[in-house]
């Protein structure tokens, strides 16, 4: 059998489409079934020197795209004997019908896709409706695409996987400062990594329960605020800006990828306050790094937590700063946190994703 895997709408590699993408073209399982990556030509050389890629010949505007899926795609699959198409940015880009059958990968709830799609929802709805299966990574999105009326059989929960061979616990005890290019960042310090995007990450009640924790603690920590800015970078900065701790937060902005395993392993503890995750990888990183995880109580994290996190309401300061302060400081649970998270982070991986997802590929040809 003769896979295709979308890699269209995918940033070349530079989001979490691409990182999915890159991640699971690595890890894809030698077992009989042929792969084939196709998209724009400038992306020949992206994503995998092992599985061969075709170049489509379609232009490269969000419209132009949407008009090759839904008019041209098929006969792409035709001529290259496709028996079945993997769409890793589902959300973003593929057809509305399917004669040869499809998985959609979502990556998060549709609910919240459909929110911010608006004049596009309708196209995005339409593909959901009529893919043959559609691939998730959490209960929690399934869950949201059972409440929309979908039919639970053809949804595969499959867990992402994060690269142990990036995220590892380092021997950081001693090291004051961490040289984490572009940066030296004085050390303790807490990590919340997620992009400035929208109130719904509640960085500015992070900012708050900072505060509430370093007036009752006392304690030499940081917070640092890592990740690119979206939308709601100013009202951040400025939130940063009054605090009346502003000189112990760090707003990093975008930080390279290929040194930030080192500063998320160089915290205390990872806070992560988000209520919109339908994933929330980063947390999973971080228990692989040996990092202590606080976090709120809300969309796929406990899920993800799984009971290793201290967990609280992200609009109760109190409650939020009494988490923080369990995941920095208190010896006993940092000790049971890190030595549980450790052992839970190895059930996230990607040959086991990649596996998972050849096989929901081969079940519909059977």
């Amino acid at each position: 059998m003769k896979f295709a895997i979308d890699s269209f709408a995918c940033d070349s590699g530079k989001s979490g489409f691409g990182s999915y993408l890159l991640n699971l073209t690595a890890n894809l399982p030698k077992n009989g079934n042929c792969f084939e990556l196709f998209g724009s030509a400038s992306d020949r050389y992206t994503y995998s020197s092992e599985i061969p890629f075709v170049a489509a010949k379609s232009g490269e505007s969000i419209n132009s795209l949407r008009f090759w899926h839904n008019f041209c795609a098929e006969g792409f699959y035709k001529k290259q004997k496709i028996d079945a198409v993997l769409y890793p940015a589902a959300a973003r880009l593929m057809p509305r019908f399917f004669r040869t059958p499809g998985a959609a990968v979502l990556h998060d709830s549709l609910s919240m896709v459909l929110a911010k799609a608006r004049f596009s929802h309708r196209f995005a709805l339409r593909g959901f409706e009529n893919v043959q299966a559609i691939i998730v990574p959490t209960q929690y999105i399934k869950n949201d695409l059972l409440r929309l009326g979908f039919d639970g059989k053809k949804i595969k929960v499959v867990r992402h996987g994060i690269d142990h061979n990036r995220f590892y616990q380092r021997p950081l005890e001693d090291e004051s400062i961490l040289n984490a290019k572009p940066f030296a960042i004085k050390r303790p310090y807490i990590i919340y990594p997620s992009r400035i995007s929208g109130a719904g990450k509640k960085h500015v009640e992070l900012i708050r329960a900072f505060e509430i924790f370093k007036k009752k603690t006392g304690a030499p920590h940081r917070l640092v605020l890592a990740g690119s800015e979206g939308e709601w970078a100013q009202v951040v900065a400025k939130a940063a800006f009054d605090s009346s701790v502003s000189s112990d937060i760090f707003v990093t902005g975008f930080f390279p990828s290929e040194s930030f395993p080192l500063l998320l392993s160089g915290a205390d503890a990872c806070v992560f306050p988000s209520v919109q995750e339908g994933v929330g990888l980063p947390i999973v990183e971080a228990m692989a790094s040996g990092v202590p995880v606080a976090a709120a109580s809300a969309g796929a994290l406990p899920e993800v937590c799984a009971g290793k996190a201290a967990m609280f309401d992200s609009d109760d300061l109190e409650e939020m700063a009494a988490a923080i302060e369990i995941a920095s400081t208190d010896k006993k649970a940092r000790q049971k946190m890190i030595a549980e998270g450790l052992v839970w982070s190895k059930k996230f991986n990607w040959q086991e994703c990649a596996l998972s997802t050849s096989g929901v590929l081969q079940g519909l040809l059977e």
